[in-house]
């Protein structure tokens, strides 16, 4: 099978679209519901409450820098540990992509820190 980009090609996309503060097209990169994982908590966002609790975090003036470690679960799924800063704020957090029709969608965010 011919997959499509890779996981790095595909973050690189995500985060263009995040500075550019393209929700939509970031909406359109996932695979809903989202489920968003914090400290003692999560939550499962459908399309519409994703593209505006989104679109109010991304866009402007952000400067993020990165590295990501991808772990393969298998072919189909990885989880991505981010380590990084942005706007000078360190980060660190974690995504679950899963290969749907050979191209990735995100579905699932972990991040400590919000409650």
């Amino acid at each position: 099978m011919v997959y499509g980009m890779s996981v790095e090609e595909w973050f690189e996309r995500w985060d263009a679209l995040a500075v550019a503060g393209d929700v939509e097209a970031m909406a359109d990169m996932a695979l809903f519901p989202i489920n968003a994982v914090s400290d003692g908590g999560a939550v499962s966002w459908d399309r519409e409450q994703f593209v505006r609790d989104m679109g109010a975090q991304v866009g402007g003036e952000v400067k993020m820098e990165s590295v990501r470690t991808p772990h393969f679960i298998n072919d189909n799924l990885v989880f991505v540990i981010t380590e990084g800063t942005i706007n000078g704020v360190p980060v660190k957090y974690g995504d679950l992509l899963v290969r749907v029709g050979g191209d990735w969608k995100f579905q699932t965010m972990v991040q400590g820190g919000w409650s």
